[in-house]
Formats: structure tokens, C-alpha cells, sequence
């Protein structure tokens, strides 16, 4: 019986998330699709591989001996490209990494122009994300891991989480409020002034509104933007102040185009983490670069 192999790579993901969608995605085709192949699959063996409930995909008795199988094989075959990729010194492959502006610029970027000064062969995808974004497209299998500012909770599985870099915001604000430098601010004033912040759909909000809440405030920003590189010219035009990364405001506060505030409460430290889900095995080119990162800032 000769099947499709794109019939067996199809059921190999179905089995594996356990959902159409997601399998989908992860081989960048259409749940439609998906499903139609599945169907010529079961068509093709005589047999249900799967059933489908209000709670999701199962396998039935066949599917489930049918996966062991099909899985040794895709390992076989992940092998055989490593082995592959190995002998080439890392010629050639591909790495998908979701990031934020943050991580960007506080540490990514280093480490990304050493990594293709060392493979040029190796093709970086690289996506903006949130952090729920980021773990959203980790747990979906479109990348392969994601460098973002995150929280500093328990790990939550299958998620796992290495601490790269630990930094501190800090709170600046345009030429107009050059006279609030003179002395520190409780937390309190910076009610009477306008705030710029991240959307509440982001971790950096979340860490801030804890901020506020552990000294009784409640966070309410005036303006709110979707990405931390937008405080920055929104600040330097007097419209609020803003916490953002030292390597933001770097070069306006040389040019004296932002003052630095003080405040009287610390600031909350921020983690910069590598996140992995780990029922995903990765490519050599991947772990080549997850193991530069994991060197920094030995590396720099």
C-alpha cells in the first residue's frame, strides 16, 4: 500500500497537538485541508485514526498504534537532517525566534549579529510578539523559541524558562518636565501627571499595574501603545512620562531631548528570558543559537 507520505506528516501532527487548528498552522496549511487529508488517510487504511468531540481530537486504538510508528519515523527523519546539517559545519537551515522590542535591542540583536557572522547560511525568522503572543506561538509550534521580557513566576508547563539578563526601567519624561528631576517623586504624584504605557494585553503592563498595586495605587495610563519603541517619541513631544529600558532612552538623554526622573520607590526588575516548550525538539541551528544566548554576556 503506497500512501501519501504528506498523508502520514498530516496525521503526525493531528496526533500530536490534538487539534486540527493547531496542526494546521503548524504546517502552515488550513484546518479545510487538514481535515480533507485526514479523511483520504482513514480512506486509504480502512480504518478511524481519530475522532472528534466537543472536547477536541482522540485517537482511536488504531490511531494510537498507528502514531507510534509514525513518530519513531519523523525522529528517524529529524535525525537524518542533523546528521546532515552537522557534517555541512551548519551550511544551511532555518530558526524562528518570537521576540519583543525589549529583548531586541536589550540583548537579541547582539547575539544575532555574532550568530550570522559565525553561520550566514542559516536563515533567521524573526517575529514581534507580546509575551502572550510569544507563548501562544510557542505552544502552536510556530517558532522555536521566544526571547521576551517575562515574568518571574513558577514555570508553567510545558513551558521552560531561562533567565538571560535582569535590568531595570527607568521613568523619563520630555524637556517640559526638566523641573521634575530636581528631587525624587513618590509614586503617588505621577498621578498628576499624564502617563504613557504599554496596552494592558502585554506582561509589561501586568508587571507595572503589580507595581502599583503593592503601594495601593491603581495603574491607569492616558495614553496606551502597542509596542515600547512608541513611548519613546511620544515622551520626547511633552505629551507624558513614560518607564522604558535604559537602552531606549540612551542617546535622547545624551542629547538632552529627555530628562531622567527619579523615584522614590525602586523600580521593579525586569527579566529578559529565553522560553521553550519542551515537547519540541529543535534543529541544530537552533540550539546553536540558543547556546550563544544562553552564553551571554560571556560572549560580548
Amino acid at each position: 500500500m503506497a500512501v501519501n507520505y504528506e498523508y502520514y506528516r498530516c496525521f503526525y501532527y493531528v496526533a500530536k497537538y490534538k487539534n486540527l487548528t493547531r496542526a494546521a498552522e503548524a504546517m502552515l496549511s488550513s484546518q479545510p485541508n487538514v481535515t480533507r487529508v485526514m479523511r483520504s488517510l482513514e480512506q486509504e487504511l480502512g480504518c478511524r485514526l481519530i475522532t472528534r468531540s466537543n472536547r477536541g481530537i482522540t485517537l482511536t486504538e488504531a490511531g494510537e498504534r498507528l502514531y507510534q510508528y509514525v513518530a519513531v519515523a519523523f525522529q528517524q527523519l529529524r535525525l537524518g537532517e542533523e546528521a546532515l546539517t552537522q557534517s555541512g559545519g551548519l551550511q544551511e537551515g532555518s530558526v524562528a525566534i518570537g521576540t519583543s522590542e525589549t529583548a531586541m535591542h536589550g540583548l537579541l540583536l547582539g547575539v544575532l549579529r555574532r550568530f550570522h557572522r559565525e553561520y550566514p547560511g542559516v536563515r533567521l525568522r524573526i517575529r514581534n510578539y507580546t509575551t502572550p503572543q510569544a507563548f501562544s506561538a510557542l505552544r502552536d509550534g510556530r517558532i522555536d523559541f521566544a526571547v521576551i521580557t517575562a515574568p518571574v513566576g513558577p514555570e508553567q508547563r510545558p513551558f521552560r524558562r531561562t533567565c538571560l539578563k535582569v535590568f531595570q526601567d527607568i521613568l523619563i519624561g520630555g524637556r517640559q518636565f526638566a523641573g521634575l528631576a530636581e528631587k525624587p517623586l513618590r509614586l503617588a504624584e505621577l498621578a498628576n501627571y499624564p502617563l504613557i504605557g504599554l496596552s494592558r494585553d502585554t506582561g509589561t503592563f501586568e508587571l507595572y499595574s503589580r507595581f502599583y498595586m503593592a503601594h495601593g495605587l491603581v495603574l491607569d495610563p492616558d495614553m496606551e501603545v502597542a509596542t515600547t519603541d512608541l513611548i519613546l517619541p511620544l515622551v520626547e513631544n511633552d505629551l507624558g512620562l513614560g518607564f522604558l529600558p535604559y537602552e531606549f532612552a540612551e542617546k535622547p538623554l545624551r542629547d538632552g531631548r529627555v530628562v531622567r526622573l527619579r523615584l522614590e520607590e525602586p523600580i521593579p526588575e525586569r527579566h529578559i528570558c529565553l522560553v521553550q516548550d519542551t515537547r519540541n525538539s529543535l534543529s541544530p541551528a537552533a540550539r546553536a543559537l540558543r547556546q550563544m544566548l544562553y552564553a551571554y554576556p560571556a560572549e560580548e
